[in-house]
């Protein structure tokens, strides 16, 4: 139980931090022409948590797996959140706007790798990160109409 309340905490972690690092700067969000199904920006930090606890469970369960491919897999993991952790400074902070949609291009990728892997060890692992890719997938479309809208 204590290893799974680390893999959550990792994961809500690494999202807390670069919250924290973005914080003065995502006000900016209501200040941007916004693309059709652009939500309210209170739905953000909600559906994140609930997406790393996903995250950090899903990690989890690879961890304890005893597939000699996890550590592989756990690595991607790790990659995926070190990309995840810098979008919103590039997006927010630094107002990147492009290089922002090419780096959750870049994420999207490494996430659907992430989930191959996951899905060779354990298919509820790999599931539990659907969430996760869908919602990225959204934020890809987000991040493109916010870049053509707010050039």
């Amino acid at each position: 139980m204590k290893k799974l309340i680390i893999s959550i905490l990792i994961s809500l972690g690494v999202g807390g931090l670069s919250a924290l690092i973005t914080s003065g700067s995502i006000d900016i969000y209501m200040t941007l022409v916004k693309p059709p199904l652009a939500p309210p920006s209170i739905i953000f930090p909600i559906v994140w948590t609930i997406l790393y606890i996903l995250m950090g469970i899903s990690s989890y369960i690879i961890y304890k797996s005893l597939d000699i491919e996890k550590d592989s897999a756990l690595k991607v993991y790790l990659l995926q959140l070190f990309i995840n952790f810098v979008w919103p400074i590039l997006f927010f902070l630094l107002k990147l706007r492009l290089l922002s949609l090419i780096w959750i291009i870049l994420l999207v990728i490494t996430v659907m790798i992430m989930i191959k892997k996951f899905y060779d060890i354990d298919k509820n692992a790999a599931y539990l990160q659907i969430p996760y890719l869908l919602w990225i997938l959204f934020a890809t479309y987000l991040n493109f109409g916010f870049y053509i809208l707010n050039r």
